[in-house]
């Protein structure tokens, strides 16, 4: 079952991010395809955390949480946070990076990106979600198209113009 669950849910296309933190438990950051927003009022998003994920109680304990919405030409930088061969660390080598507001590393050249509290968590199998206030929102205009996982493979859509 669980196989066929897993090729069932690679026909799902899904938004590409970037997850960060950084506080007492350190900075961490890591690739995320289970996110979707909640509410506008007040601005929530959730994220799903797999509790196995050696960065996993980091975000907890730190209570903050960035996500960097990515586009075309950040594939290498999503491979790279999803590689749990490589430290935090190491992680961050690769990028440009700025501090928001709560002290969370953004990803300069994103398409958007929300500086967020964790307000609420729920344990479902092997996840923790994660619902998480955003603070302050920022969007980059230009960017050109987003990235989405979606058969084992990213694919860009083209962003329309308004």
């Amino acid at each position: 079952m669980q196989t066929i669950f897993r090729d069932a849910m690679s026909r799902l296309g899904s938004p590409v991010v970037l997850v960060t933190t950084d506080g007492p438990a350190g900075r961490h950051g890591l690739t995320v395809s289970a996110i979707t927003s909640v509410s506008d009022t007040p601005p929530t998003v959730l994220i799903c955390l797999n509790q196995n994920n050696h960065s996993h109680q980091a975000f907890l304990k730190n209570g903050k949480v960035g996500i960097s919405i990515l586009g075309k030409g950040h594939d290498e930088l999503a491979f790279t946070f999803a590689n749990s061969r490589l430290t935090a660390e190491e992680r961050f080598t690769h990028g440009q990076w700025h501090t928001s507001p709560q002290g969370i590393p953004l990803l300069k050249n994103a398409l958007a990106t929300l500086d967020c509290s964790i307000e609420d968590t729920y344990q479902s199998g092997t996840h923790d979600v994660l619902f998480c206030q955003a603070h302050s929102i920022t969007i980059n205009d230009g960017t050109g198209h987003g990235l989405t996982w979606f058969d084992r493979a990213f694919h860009h859509l083209p962003m329309q113009n308004t």
